[in-house]
């Protein structure tokens, strides 16, 4: 039977990366991301929704992540869908569903500064960095 799992994303960090190292000291950094969704409505409104993924990166990839990304920098994800499932402290079964992220790129204004926005529109994307360290994932 023939399955593919796979998730590409661009979307605005809603806070500061999070990195802990895990039990054999490969890094984890975790984050989430809001991504805008813009559709018609059938009485012809524009309608927008807002959906929050979290992520999950790991190795070398996580500390970059950790070191450059910040509340509001713009990413591009691409990785694979992930169950977690636990029972929590009442016995209920929890379950949620990640973000596994093999390539995460920086996408950011040119200027990262406020005061000098004036300068143009601040709409103009670079490339910071582009990382893809399928090696470190560790399953």
């Amino acid at each position: 039977m023939i399955s593919y799992n796979k998730v590409l994303l661009i979307g605005n960090l809603t806070a500061n990366p999070q990195l802990k190292y895990n039990q054999n000291g490969l890094a984890v950094t975790t984050f989430t991301i809001a991504v805008n969704n813009k559709f018609m409505t059938k009485d012809q409104n524009i309608k927008e929704e807002v959906g929050f993924f979290d992520i999950v990166v790991f190795g070398k990839q996580a500390e970059t992540c950790n070191s450059y990304l910040s509340k509001g920098r713009t990413v591009f994800v691409e990785g694979r869908l992930s169950m977690n499932v636990w029972e929590d402290s009442t016995g209920q079964k929890k379950r949620k569903i990640n973000i596994i992220a093999n390539r995460v790129q920086f996408i950011s204004p040119k200027s990262q500064q406020i005061a000098s926005q004036d300068e143009g529109n601040g709409n103009d994307l670079e490339l910071v960095e582009d990382i893809n360290i399928e090696d470190d994932i560790p399953f």
